[in-house]
Protein backbone atom coordinates (compact mmCIF):
# COMPACT_ATOMS: atom_id res chain seq x y z
CA UNK A 1 0.00 0.00 0.00
CA UNK A 2 1.13 3.52 -1.27
CA UNK A 3 2.47 6.28 1.48
CA UNK A 4 -0.65 8.87 1.32
CA UNK A 5 1.67 12.01 2.34
CA UNK A 6 0.99 14.74 -0.55
CA UNK A 7 -1.84 17.50 -0.84
CA UNK A 8 -3.24 18.77 -3.87
CA UNK A 9 -3.48 22.25 -3.53
CA UNK A 10 -4.99 25.05 -6.23
CA UNK A 11 -4.93 28.83 -6.43
CA UNK A 12 -7.04 30.76 -8.01
CA UNK A 13 -5.25 33.96 -8.72
CA UNK A 14 -6.58 37.00 -10.76
CA UNK A 15 -4.17 36.02 -13.79
CA UNK A 16 -3.83 32.70 -13.69
CA UNK A 17 -4.52 29.31 -12.34
CA UNK A 18 -1.90 26.50 -10.49
CA UNK A 19 -2.51 23.11 -9.28
CA UNK A 20 0.43 21.58 -7.39
CA UNK A 21 1.23 18.91 -5.71
CA UNK A 22 2.98 19.30 -2.30
CA UNK A 23 4.97 17.09 0.59
CA UNK A 24 5.43 17.84 4.07
CA UNK A 25 8.30 19.99 3.65
CA UNK A 26 7.39 22.12 1.61
CA UNK A 27 8.53 20.58 -1.65
CA UNK A 28 6.29 21.55 -4.72
CA UNK A 29 6.57 17.68 -6.59
CA UNK A 30 4.49 18.86 -9.69
CA UNK A 31 3.22 22.11 -10.54
CA UNK A 32 1.31 23.48 -13.40
CA UNK A 33 -0.05 26.67 -14.40
CA UNK A 34 -2.70 27.77 -17.13
CA UNK A 35 -3.02 31.34 -17.47
CA UNK A 36 -6.44 33.25 -18.16
CA UNK A 37 -6.79 34.41 -22.37
CA UNK A 38 -9.16 36.52 -20.97
CA UNK A 39 -8.92 37.49 -17.58
CA UNK A 40 -12.15 39.62 -17.62
CA UNK A 41 -13.95 41.60 -20.53
CA UNK A 42 -16.05 45.13 -19.86
CA UNK A 43 -18.72 46.55 -22.06
CA UNK A 44 -18.65 49.54 -20.49
CA UNK A 45 -14.96 51.26 -19.04
CA UNK A 46 -14.05 50.45 -15.62
CA UNK A 47 -16.45 46.78 -15.58
CA UNK A 48 -14.54 43.93 -14.91
CA UNK A 49 -16.76 40.55 -15.65
CA UNK A 50 -15.81 37.08 -15.97
CA UNK A 51 -18.19 34.03 -16.10
CA UNK A 52 -17.22 31.69 -12.70
CA UNK A 53 -17.06 28.94 -14.81
CA UNK A 54 -14.24 29.86 -16.53
CA UNK A 55 -11.97 29.74 -13.92
CA UNK A 56 -12.88 26.21 -13.64
CA UNK A 57 -12.39 25.14 -17.32
CA UNK A 58 -8.68 26.77 -16.81
CA UNK A 59 -8.27 24.60 -13.58
CA UNK A 60 -9.56 21.23 -15.84
CA UNK A 61 -6.58 21.89 -18.17
CA UNK A 62 -3.87 22.56 -15.72
CA UNK A 63 -4.97 19.77 -13.19
CA UNK A 64 -5.09 17.12 -16.67
CA UNK A 65 -1.37 17.82 -17.64
CA UNK A 66 -0.58 17.38 -14.23
CA UNK A 67 -2.28 14.08 -13.93
CA UNK A 68 -1.08 13.04 -17.04
CA UNK A 69 2.66 13.38 -15.90
CA UNK A 70 1.94 12.48 -12.56
CA UNK A 71 0.12 9.16 -11.68
CA UNK A 72 2.08 7.67 -9.06
CA UNK A 73 2.60 11.06 -7.24
CA UNK A 74 -1.59 11.62 -7.50
CA UNK A 75 -1.74 8.04 -5.64
CA UNK A 76 -0.03 9.45 -2.88
CA UNK A 77 -2.33 12.75 -2.15
CA UNK A 78 -4.78 12.22 0.50
CA UNK A 79 -6.16 15.50 0.62
CA UNK A 80 -6.94 18.45 -1.75
CA UNK A 81 -7.76 22.47 -0.93
CA UNK A 82 -7.62 25.58 -3.08
CA UNK A 83 -7.35 29.67 -2.34
CA UNK A 84 -9.16 31.88 -4.33
CA UNK A 85 -9.25 35.67 -5.02
CA UNK A 86 -11.69 37.67 -2.74
CA UNK A 87 -14.24 39.58 -3.26
CA UNK A 88 -15.62 38.17 -6.30
CA UNK A 89 -19.34 36.72 -6.05
CA UNK A 90 -21.39 34.10 -8.19
CA UNK A 91 -25.25 34.69 -8.73
CA UNK A 92 -27.50 31.32 -8.78
CA UNK A 93 -30.78 30.28 -9.08
CA UNK A 94 -32.23 27.59 -7.33
CA UNK A 95 -30.90 24.72 -9.49
CA UNK A 96 -27.46 25.95 -9.13
CA UNK A 97 -27.46 27.80 -12.66
CA UNK A 98 -25.33 31.31 -13.06
CA UNK A 99 -27.26 33.78 -13.83
CA UNK A 100 -24.66 36.31 -15.29
CA UNK A 101 -20.87 37.04 -15.73
CA UNK A 102 -19.45 37.66 -11.71
CA UNK A 103 -18.40 41.45 -10.83
CA UNK A 104 -14.77 40.96 -10.16
CA UNK A 105 -13.01 42.71 -7.16
CA UNK A 106 -11.33 44.68 -9.70
CA UNK A 107 -14.30 46.19 -11.44
CA UNK A 108 -14.84 50.06 -10.70
CA UNK A 109 -18.67 50.73 -10.54
CA UNK A 110 -20.65 52.10 -8.25
CA UNK A 111 -24.42 52.12 -7.35
CA UNK A 112 -26.26 55.11 -6.59
CA UNK A 113 -27.72 53.48 -3.20
CA UNK A 114 -30.84 55.37 -3.72
CA UNK A 115 -32.78 53.60 -1.34
CA UNK A 116 -31.58 54.66 1.72
CA UNK A 117 -30.84 52.86 5.41
CA UNK A 118 -33.58 53.31 8.64
CA UNK A 119 -33.25 56.91 10.04
CA UNK A 120 -32.00 54.98 13.36
CA UNK A 121 -29.12 53.52 11.35
CA UNK A 122 -28.09 56.57 9.58
CA UNK A 123 -27.76 58.73 12.66
CA UNK A 124 -26.01 55.79 14.82
CA UNK A 125 -23.65 56.00 11.89
CA UNK A 126 -23.17 59.72 11.63
CA UNK A 127 -22.17 59.83 15.17
CA UNK A 128 -19.89 57.94 15.56
CA UNK A 129 -17.89 59.20 11.79
CA UNK A 130 -18.83 56.14 9.73
CA UNK A 131 -21.45 57.87 7.28
CA UNK A 132 -18.74 58.19 4.55
CA UNK A 133 -17.49 54.67 5.09
CA UNK A 134 -20.96 53.30 5.09
CA UNK A 135 -21.73 55.02 2.25
CA UNK A 136 -18.61 53.61 0.14
CA UNK A 137 -19.11 50.34 1.18
CA UNK A 138 -23.20 50.38 0.15
CA UNK A 139 -22.04 51.48 -3.15
CA UNK A 140 -19.41 49.58 -4.03
CA UNK A 141 -21.25 46.78 -3.21
CA UNK A 142 -22.39 44.32 -6.70
CA UNK A 143 -25.28 43.12 -5.07
CA UNK A 144 -26.70 46.85 -4.22
CA UNK A 145 -25.83 47.65 -8.14
CA UNK A 146 -27.46 44.67 -9.36
CA UNK A 147 -30.84 45.28 -7.17
CA UNK A 148 -31.00 49.22 -9.14
CA UNK A 149 -29.34 48.16 -12.59
CA UNK A 150 -30.57 44.84 -13.23
CA UNK A 151 -33.47 44.13 -10.51
CA UNK A 152 -35.12 40.79 -13.13
CA UNK A 153 -31.79 39.25 -12.59
CA UNK A 154 -31.35 39.69 -8.92
CA UNK A 155 -34.82 38.64 -8.10
CA UNK A 156 -33.64 34.92 -9.33
CA UNK A 157 -30.72 34.80 -7.13
CA UNK A 158 -31.38 32.29 -4.86
CA UNK A 159 -27.70 31.69 -3.80
CA UNK A 160 -24.78 34.71 -3.69
CA UNK A 161 -22.00 33.05 -3.19
CA UNK A 162 -18.48 33.61 -2.93
CA UNK A 163 -16.16 32.57 -5.77
CA UNK A 164 -14.33 29.82 -3.93
CA UNK A 165 -17.69 28.38 -2.43
CA UNK A 166 -18.87 27.65 -6.07
CA UNK A 167 -15.62 26.34 -7.45
CA UNK A 168 -16.04 23.64 -4.50
CA UNK A 169 -19.53 22.77 -5.65
CA UNK A 170 -17.95 21.89 -9.25
CA UNK A 171 -15.60 20.09 -7.20
CA UNK A 172 -17.31 18.54 -4.82
CA UNK A 173 -20.97 19.08 -5.22
CA UNK A 174 -21.11 21.22 -2.00
CA UNK A 175 -21.53 24.78 -2.09
CA UNK A 176 -19.95 25.72 0.82
CA UNK A 177 -16.24 27.31 2.50
CA UNK A 178 -14.49 28.58 5.30
CA UNK A 179 -15.38 31.66 6.42
CA UNK A 180 -11.40 32.83 5.19
CA UNK A 181 -13.13 32.81 1.88
CA UNK A 182 -15.97 35.08 2.19
CA UNK A 183 -14.07 38.34 2.37
CA UNK A 184 -15.48 41.47 0.67
CA UNK A 185 -19.02 42.76 0.74
CA UNK A 186 -20.88 40.00 2.14
CA UNK A 187 -22.87 40.66 5.63
CA UNK A 188 -20.28 38.48 7.73
CA UNK A 189 -18.61 38.90 10.99
CA UNK A 190 -14.90 38.04 10.48
CA UNK A 191 -14.52 37.75 14.57
CA UNK A 192 -16.93 34.32 14.46
CA UNK A 193 -17.05 33.70 11.10
CA UNK A 194 -21.25 33.93 10.63
CA UNK A 195 -23.47 35.41 8.67
CA UNK A 196 -24.88 38.68 10.11
CA UNK A 197 -28.87 38.63 10.46
CA UNK A 198 -30.31 41.40 8.04
CA UNK A 199 -31.12 43.87 10.95
CA UNK A 200 -27.09 43.73 12.63
CA UNK A 201 -25.61 47.38 11.94
CA UNK A 202 -23.08 45.65 9.85
CA UNK A 203 -25.28 43.46 7.76
CA UNK A 204 -27.85 46.11 6.99
CA UNK A 205 -25.30 47.96 5.40
CA UNK A 206 -24.41 45.55 2.46
CA UNK A 207 -28.48 45.04 1.46
CA UNK A 208 -28.00 41.61 0.64
CA UNK A 209 -30.79 39.06 2.27
CA UNK A 210 -28.66 37.05 4.54
CA UNK A 211 -30.88 33.84 3.39
CA UNK A 212 -29.24 33.49 -0.02
CA UNK A 213 -25.53 33.33 1.41
CA UNK A 214 -24.45 29.56 1.52
CA UNK A 215 -23.68 28.21 4.52
CA UNK A 216 -19.93 29.09 6.07
CA UNK A 217 -18.05 26.39 7.27
CA UNK A 218 -14.08 26.09 9.84
CA UNK A 219 -11.48 26.54 8.16
CA UNK A 220 -9.22 22.97 8.25
CA UNK A 221 -12.96 21.41 8.28
CA UNK A 222 -13.55 18.46 5.69
CA UNK A 223 -16.42 19.47 3.66
CA UNK A 224 -16.38 16.65 1.11
CA UNK A 225 -15.26 14.66 -1.84
CA UNK A 226 -14.17 14.72 -5.04
CA UNK A 227 -17.23 14.06 -7.14
CA UNK A 228 -16.78 11.15 -9.90
CA UNK A 229 -17.63 13.77 -12.53
CA UNK A 230 -14.55 15.78 -11.52
CA UNK A 231 -12.53 13.34 -11.44
CA UNK A 232 -13.20 12.63 -15.00
CA UNK A 233 -12.87 16.49 -15.98
CA UNK A 234 -9.72 17.11 -13.85
CA UNK A 235 -7.69 13.81 -13.46
CA UNK A 236 -8.05 14.11 -9.35
CA UNK A 237 -8.80 11.23 -7.99
CA UNK A 238 -12.47 10.38 -6.84
CA UNK A 239 -13.11 10.33 -3.22
CA UNK A 240 -10.05 12.26 -2.29
CA UNK A 241 -11.34 14.66 0.93
CA UNK A 242 -11.97 18.21 0.17
CA UNK A 243 -10.22 20.51 3.24
CA UNK A 244 -11.11 24.21 3.55
CA UNK A 245 -8.19 26.73 4.17
CA UNK A 246 -8.21 30.96 3.23
CA UNK A 247 -8.00 33.34 0.91
CA UNK A 248 -4.94 33.82 -1.48
CA UNK A 249 -3.33 36.56 1.10
CA UNK A 250 -4.20 34.72 4.25
CA UNK A 251 -2.53 31.46 2.42
CA UNK A 252 0.49 33.73 1.16
CA UNK A 253 1.18 35.17 4.61
CA UNK A 254 1.04 31.80 6.16
CA UNK A 255 3.51 30.51 3.03
CA UNK A 256 5.70 33.15 3.41
CA UNK A 257 6.11 32.22 7.24
CA UNK A 258 4.74 35.14 8.54
CA UNK A 259 4.41 33.66 12.36
CA UNK A 260 5.04 35.63 15.58
CA UNK A 261 4.43 38.98 16.71
CA UNK A 262 7.45 41.02 15.27
CA UNK A 263 6.88 39.61 12.00
CA UNK A 264 4.81 41.20 9.32
CA UNK A 265 3.91 40.09 5.44
CA UNK A 266 4.07 42.60 2.35
CA UNK A 267 2.19 41.03 -1.13
CA UNK A 268 3.42 42.36 -4.01
CA UNK A 269 0.26 41.23 -5.95
CA UNK A 270 -1.80 42.74 -8.06
CA UNK A 271 -3.67 44.08 -4.94
CA UNK A 272 -0.89 45.09 -3.18
CA UNK A 273 -1.35 44.50 1.05
CA UNK A 274 0.59 43.94 4.72
CA UNK A 275 -0.53 42.02 6.98
CA UNK A 276 0.01 39.81 10.08
CA UNK A 277 -0.69 35.95 11.46
CA UNK A 278 -2.23 36.21 14.90
CA UNK A 279 -4.46 34.98 17.72
CA UNK A 280 -6.00 38.43 18.72
CA UNK A 281 -8.50 40.22 17.01
CA UNK A 282 -8.74 43.72 16.48
CA UNK A 283 -9.13 46.49 13.73
CA UNK A 284 -6.04 47.29 11.66
CA UNK A 285 -7.51 50.58 10.76
CA UNK A 286 -10.61 52.22 11.83
CA UNK A 287 -13.73 50.53 11.05
CA UNK A 288 -12.08 48.13 8.87
CA UNK A 289 -12.03 43.97 10.63
CA UNK A 290 -9.33 41.92 10.92
CA UNK A 291 -10.17 38.86 8.45
CA UNK A 292 -10.35 35.18 9.24
CA UNK A 293 -7.32 33.09 8.84
CA UNK A 294 -6.76 30.10 6.76
CA UNK A 295 -6.07 28.49 10.12
CA UNK A 296 -9.03 28.11 12.48
CA UNK A 297 -8.87 30.87 15.34
CA UNK A 298 -6.30 32.77 14.05
CA UNK A 299 -7.04 36.16 11.88
CA UNK A 300 -5.34 38.61 9.46
CA UNK A 301 -4.61 41.88 10.36
CA UNK A 302 -4.33 43.45 6.65
CA UNK A 303 -4.62 47.02 4.84
CA UNK A 304 -4.36 46.70 1.23
CA UNK A 305 -3.64 49.04 -1.55
CA UNK A 306 -6.19 48.29 -4.29
CA UNK A 307 -4.99 47.68 -7.74
CA UNK A 308 -1.13 47.69 -5.97
CA UNK A 309 1.03 46.08 -8.40
CA UNK A 310 -1.30 46.22 -11.24
CA UNK A 311 -0.22 49.88 -11.83
CA UNK A 312 3.55 48.40 -13.15
CA UNK A 313 1.44 46.48 -15.41
CA UNK A 314 -0.27 49.78 -17.03
CA UNK A 315 3.09 51.02 -17.08
CA UNK A 316 4.38 48.56 -19.24
CA UNK A 317 1.47 48.84 -21.13
CA UNK A 318 1.46 52.95 -21.63
CA UNK A 319 5.18 53.35 -21.67
CA UNK A 320 7.66 50.65 -22.32
CA UNK A 321 7.28 49.65 -26.23
CA UNK A 322 11.55 50.54 -26.16
CA UNK A 323 12.15 47.77 -23.28
CA UNK A 324 9.39 45.21 -25.21
CA UNK A 325 11.68 45.32 -27.57
CA UNK A 326 15.24 44.99 -25.85
CA UNK A 327 13.69 42.14 -23.69
CA UNK A 328 12.86 40.04 -26.77
CA UNK A 329 15.97 40.48 -28.21
CA UNK A 330 17.85 39.76 -24.74
CA UNK A 331 15.41 36.85 -24.07
CA UNK A 332 14.54 38.72 -20.84
CA UNK A 333 10.81 39.97 -19.43
CA UNK A 334 10.54 43.51 -19.75
CA UNK A 335 10.50 43.67 -15.81
CA UNK A 336 14.04 42.64 -15.51
CA UNK A 337 14.70 45.80 -18.28
CA UNK A 338 12.98 48.32 -15.88
CA UNK A 339 14.14 46.81 -13.01
CA UNK A 340 17.41 47.39 -14.08
CA UNK A 341 16.88 51.14 -15.34
CA UNK A 342 15.38 51.65 -11.18
CA UNK A 343 18.56 51.23 -10.15
CA UNK A 344 19.72 54.11 -11.75
CA UNK A 345 17.45 56.12 -10.40
CA UNK A 346 18.10 58.09 -6.45
CA UNK A 347 16.47 56.91 -3.62
CA UNK A 348 13.30 59.00 -3.18
CA UNK A 349 13.04 59.51 -7.13
CA UNK A 350 15.04 63.42 -7.12
CA UNK A 351 11.81 65.06 -5.72
CA UNK A 352 8.80 62.91 -7.61
CA UNK A 353 6.68 61.48 -5.10
CA UNK A 354 3.36 59.26 -6.07
CA UNK A 355 0.30 58.40 -4.28
CA UNK A 356 -0.95 54.77 -5.07
CA UNK A 357 -4.89 55.39 -4.27
CA UNK A 358 -5.99 54.25 -7.98
CA UNK A 359 -9.50 53.56 -6.37
CA UNK A 360 -11.34 54.90 -2.71
CA UNK A 361 -11.16 52.89 0.05
CA UNK A 362 -12.56 52.89 3.83
CA UNK A 363 -10.57 55.25 5.18
CA UNK A 364 -10.36 57.84 2.20
CA UNK A 365 -13.21 57.78 0.51
CA UNK A 366 -12.79 60.93 -1.69
CA UNK A 367 -8.83 59.59 -2.85
CA UNK A 368 -7.37 59.11 -5.94
CA UNK A 369 -3.90 58.51 -7.38
CA UNK A 370 -1.16 61.80 -8.16
CA UNK A 371 2.03 62.08 -8.69
CA UNK A 372 4.17 65.01 -7.57
CA UNK A 373 7.44 66.98 -7.75
CA UNK A 374 7.48 67.23 -11.95
CA UNK A 375 11.19 68.88 -13.06
CA UNK A 376 11.92 68.24 -16.51
CA UNK A 377 15.07 66.15 -15.44
CA UNK A 378 12.42 63.39 -14.24
CA UNK A 379 12.15 60.50 -16.70
CA UNK A 380 9.86 57.16 -17.28
CA UNK A 381 12.09 55.65 -15.42
CA UNK A 382 11.39 57.99 -12.55
CA UNK A 383 7.63 57.65 -12.43
CA UNK A 384 8.38 53.67 -12.65
CA UNK A 385 10.66 53.98 -9.27
CA UNK A 386 7.88 56.33 -7.80
CA UNK A 387 5.24 53.55 -8.59
CA UNK A 388 7.34 51.32 -6.64
CA UNK A 389 8.03 53.76 -3.81
CA UNK A 390 4.92 55.13 -3.56
CA UNK A 391 3.45 51.35 -2.71
CA UNK A 392 5.69 50.83 -0.64
CA UNK A 393 5.11 54.38 1.66
CA UNK A 394 1.20 53.43 1.79
CA UNK A 395 2.05 49.85 2.87
CA UNK A 396 4.67 51.64 5.60
CA UNK A 397 1.20 53.75 6.72
CA UNK A 398 -0.73 50.74 6.75
CA UNK A 399 1.80 48.71 9.27
CA UNK A 400 2.07 51.77 11.44
CA UNK A 401 -1.58 51.74 11.55
CA UNK A 402 -1.36 47.83 12.42
CA UNK A 403 1.56 48.18 15.07
CA UNK A 404 -0.85 50.80 16.74
CA UNK A 405 -4.18 49.07 16.68
CA UNK A 406 -2.78 45.82 17.98
CA UNK A 407 0.21 47.22 20.39
CA UNK A 408 2.86 45.49 17.84
CA UNK A 409 5.93 46.25 16.95
CA UNK A 410 7.31 44.53 13.86
CA UNK A 411 10.94 44.05 13.35
CA UNK A 412 10.90 41.82 10.23
CA UNK A 413 9.33 41.83 6.93
CA UNK A 414 8.52 38.38 4.49
CA UNK A 415 8.07 39.51 0.91
CA UNK A 416 5.95 37.81 -1.89
CA UNK A 417 4.31 38.12 -5.05
CA UNK A 418 5.32 38.86 -8.26
CA UNK A 419 7.13 42.42 -7.11
CA UNK A 420 9.12 40.29 -5.21
CA UNK A 421 11.22 38.65 -7.96
CA UNK A 422 12.94 41.53 -8.43
CA UNK A 423 16.10 41.94 -5.92
CA UNK A 424 15.72 45.92 -6.80
CA UNK A 425 12.36 46.12 -5.59
CA UNK A 426 12.85 44.14 -2.15
CA UNK A 427 15.80 46.28 -1.32
CA UNK A 428 13.64 49.22 -1.99
CA UNK A 429 10.99 47.67 0.30
CA UNK A 430 13.84 47.08 3.14
CA UNK A 431 14.98 50.43 3.03
CA UNK A 432 11.63 52.39 3.34
CA UNK A 433 10.67 50.66 5.84
CA UNK A 434 14.27 50.40 8.07
CA UNK A 435 13.84 46.54 8.33
CA UNK A 436 15.06 43.50 7.37
CA UNK A 437 12.88 41.91 4.61
CA UNK A 438 13.46 37.93 4.34
CA UNK A 439 12.31 36.43 0.61
CA UNK A 440 11.13 33.05 0.66
CA UNK A 441 12.68 30.19 -1.66
CA UNK A 442 9.36 29.96 -3.54
CA UNK A 443 7.26 32.38 -5.78
CA UNK A 444 3.82 29.89 -5.39
CA UNK A 445 3.78 31.11 -1.32
CA UNK A 446 -0.19 31.53 -1.60
CA UNK A 447 -0.19 28.07 -3.53
CA UNK A 448 2.61 27.02 -0.64
CA UNK A 449 0.34 28.02 2.43
CA UNK A 450 -3.06 26.37 1.23
CA UNK A 451 -0.93 23.11 1.79
CA UNK A 452 0.36 24.09 5.15
CA UNK A 453 -3.15 24.67 6.20
CA UNK A 454 -3.54 21.36 4.69
CA UNK A 455 -1.07 19.47 7.09
CA UNK A 456 -2.04 21.23 9.70
CA UNK A 457 -5.95 20.08 10.10
CA UNK A 458 -5.34 16.98 9.47
CA UNK A 459 -2.44 17.26 12.30
CA UNK A 460 0.64 16.80 10.50
CA UNK A 461 1.81 19.42 12.04
CA UNK A 462 0.57 20.84 15.39
CA UNK A 463 0.82 24.42 15.14
CA UNK A 464 1.45 26.95 12.21
CA UNK A 465 4.77 27.38 13.72
CA UNK A 466 5.95 23.94 13.44
CA UNK A 467 4.64 23.72 9.75
CA UNK A 468 6.57 26.79 9.03
CA UNK A 469 9.95 25.40 10.04
CA UNK A 470 9.17 22.03 8.14
CA UNK A 471 7.86 23.86 5.27
CA UNK A 472 9.25 27.37 4.39
CA UNK A 473 13.03 28.31 3.25
CA UNK A 474 13.92 31.67 2.23
CA UNK A 475 16.54 32.09 -0.48
CA UNK A 476 17.75 35.87 0.20
CA UNK A 477 17.14 38.78 3.45
CA UNK A 478 18.07 42.52 2.39
CA UNK A 479 18.91 44.99 5.28
CA UNK A 480 17.97 48.49 5.23
CA UNK A 481 20.64 50.89 3.71
CA UNK A 482 20.68 53.45 6.76
CA UNK A 483 21.40 56.26 4.09
CA UNK A 484 18.82 55.47 1.71
CA UNK A 485 16.34 54.76 4.83
CA UNK A 486 16.70 58.26 6.10
CA UNK A 487 15.93 59.98 2.87
CA UNK A 488 12.96 57.90 2.70
CA UNK A 489 12.19 58.82 6.33
CA UNK A 490 12.20 62.50 5.54
CA UNK A 491 9.86 62.31 2.37
CA UNK A 492 7.39 60.16 4.33
CA UNK A 493 6.88 62.64 7.40
CA UNK A 494 7.08 65.69 5.35
CA UNK A 495 5.32 65.03 2.07
CA UNK A 496 3.68 62.03 1.74
CA UNK A 497 1.76 62.05 4.92
CA UNK A 498 0.45 65.23 3.87
CA UNK A 499 -0.61 64.64 0.28
CA UNK A 500 -4.01 63.31 1.01
CA UNK A 501 -4.84 66.01 3.99
CA UNK A 502 -4.23 68.83 1.52
CA UNK A 503 -5.65 67.21 -1.57
CA UNK A 504 -9.28 65.38 -0.24
CA UNK A 505 -10.95 68.35 -0.90
CA UNK A 506 -9.28 68.49 -4.89
CA UNK A 507 -10.27 64.98 -4.95
CA UNK A 508 -13.72 65.64 -3.96
CA UNK A 509 -13.78 68.10 -6.85
CA UNK A 510 -12.68 65.55 -9.18
CA UNK A 511 -14.94 63.52 -8.14
CA UNK A 512 -17.81 65.63 -8.14
CA UNK A 513 -16.73 66.18 -12.16
CA UNK A 514 -16.11 62.75 -13.11
CA UNK A 515 -19.92 62.16 -12.12
CA UNK A 516 -21.67 65.14 -13.32
CA UNK A 517 -19.71 65.57 -16.76
CA UNK A 518 -17.16 62.85 -18.05
CA UNK A 519 -20.14 60.09 -17.51
CA UNK A 520 -22.59 61.92 -18.38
Amino acid sequence: MKIKDLVIAIDYGTQSVRVALIDKEGHFLAIEQEKYLTPYFSNKPGYCEQWPDYYYECMKKASLRLASKNKDLLDRCFAISSTCFRDTAVYLDENYKVLRPSILWLDQRVAEAKKKLPLVYRVAYYLIGMTNTVNLNRKRTPAMWLQENEPEVYKKIHYYAPLNFYLNYKMIGKLTDSSSNIIGHYPVGFKTGKIHNKYHPIGIVYGINPKIIPHISNPGEEIGYISKECSIETGIPEGLPYITTGNDKSCECLGSGCIGKNLAHISYGTASTISTFTTKYFSPETFLPSYSSCIKNYYNAEVQIYRGYWMLQWFVNEFADTENIEAKIEHLAVEDILNKKLLQINPGCDGLILQPYWGPGLKRPLAKGSILGFYDTHTKYHVYRAIIEGIAFALLEGLKSIERHGCLKIKQLTISGGGSKSDAICQITSDIFGLKVLKPETYEASILGCAMSVFIAKGIYKTPLEAKEHMVRYSKEFIPNKDANKKYEILYKKVYKNIYPHLKGIYKELSEYQHEVVQK
